[in-house]
């Protein structure tokens, strides 16, 4: 007992480590598609244009789509089976930390609690993180409609190191959906 003890501090910090880096997907798909037809992709540059994030980023979304998919084995085409557009979504979250520093220690004649405990009274902190939110649709090129969609929301990076490192996780994540899985 004593050791799972001495190691909850550990555990409990690598939960929240791993809760803040985790990325939420779902998908959806058109039913009664037959998804083993499509074997060739190109990017729709009309959808493509109108997502809200960075040329620089949009290229790292699309450059990690490229890898994804040829790793499933497709083929970039000028005659695609698919086309592969993206938007994104972003949200601004504000958390206001009110310490208000009462605490349990010394306090001037012996240990208690106290609300004076500390010097700084009313110590108030504020964050601020960026939830993103990228869809991926697969687009059938001869009916142009929507096949498949993917989505996947998580907490974005403000280091620049990191970027490309969140958007292919972001992108794997999605795509780890696709082909979906159909039960006979």
């Amino acid at each position: 007992m004593k050791r799972l003890l001495k190691f909850t501090p550990v555990l409990i910090l690598l939960l929240i480590v791993s809760a803040c880096s985790s990325i939420k997907v779902a998908s959806d798909y058109e039913k009664g598609t037959t998804f083993e037809q499509y074997k060739t992709y190109a990017f729709y540059k009309t959808g493509i244009d109108k997502a809200e994030i960075s040329d620089l980023d949009k290229k790292r979304i699309l450059r990690a789509i490229e890898t994804e998919m040829t790793n499933k084995g497709f083929v970039k085409s000028e005659n695609p089976d698919i086309l592969i557009s993206i938007f994104t979504k972003a949200r601004e979250e504000i958390n206001i930390y009110n310490n208000n520093n009462m605490g349990w220690g010394p306090y001037g004649y012996g240990w208690g609690w106290s609300p004076y405990y500390y010097n700084n009274f009313n110590n108030t902190s504020v964050t601020s993180s960026t939830e993103g939110t990228l869809f991926i649709d697969l687009i059938d090129a001869s009916k142009k409609e929507l096949v498949w969609q993917g989505v996947g929301s998580g907490y974005l990076t403000e280091n620049m190191n990191k970027k490309e490192e969140r958007i292919n996780e972001f992108v794997g994540k999605i795509l780890e959906n696709y082909p979906p899985e159909l039960k006979k």
